[in-house]
């Protein structure tokens, strides 16, 4: 696997109910900060979005955000950013974000999340791209997505590969590894998916 120099994180514009996801972030950012890696994100100031963003920054790292005008004044841009990208809409802040990453690794979030991780797995069958996606599935927050991904091949709405389209870890320290370890998944011809 090629050097890994921008990781693009998903993750909450809300810190949630458990303090421990806040630790979580921290702790990414501080990672990341460390081994030179990137953050590219939402832009966000606030929530788990503000806090890995924060990390990063304070433990030296470098931070590229890509936020849409309508975001701009409810997610407040995230101003210690040395790379701030406003952008007309939601389909070009996710297309910049994909554009600038070498890796995506999701956090807890709420529905924006879910649509960034269902949509970076979903090109990922289509063949659109073969980098890694990393969930953290810290205090087995996204069980239920798993289970989902799982309901979903059990009923043959997808095939058993669709599951080698992402990794599971459990914590910030697992992730590196968990890139490191990637291996594309054999792309299996489209007629398995439709």
């Amino acid at each position: 696997m090629k050097n890994i120099q921008s990781i693009c994180v998903y993750c909450g514009s809300r810190t949630g109910d458990d303090p421990t996801y806040v630790s979580l972030a921290n702790e990414l950012g501080r990672i990341m900060a460390e081994q030179n890696i990137k953050l590219v994100y939402g832009g966000g100031s606030i929530g788990l979005m503000g806090v890995v963003a924060d990390s990063v920054i304070d433990n030296g790292g470098y931070v590229t955000g890509f936020i849409p005008e309508h975001l701009d004044s409810v997610e407040i841009s995230y101003t210690r950013a040395q790379d701030m990208h406003v952008v007309p809409n939601m389909h070009i802040r996710k297309k910049g974000m994909f554009d600038a990453s070498d890796a995506f690794v999701v956090l807890p979030g709420g529905l924006g999340s879910l649509d960034e991780t269902f949509e970076i797995i979903t090109w990922a069958q289509l063949g659109l791209h073969d980098k890694p996606v990393i969930i953290v599935n810290h205090n087995n927050y996204w069980k239920p997505l798993i289970d989902l991904i799982d309901h979903v091949v059990d009923k043959n709405f997808a095939g058993p590969s669709s599951k080698e389209l992402f990794t599971i870890v459990d914590s910030a320290d697992q992730v590196l590894q968990a890139i490191e370890d990637y291996r594309s998944p054999r792309t299996p011809p489209l007629s398995e998916f439709f």
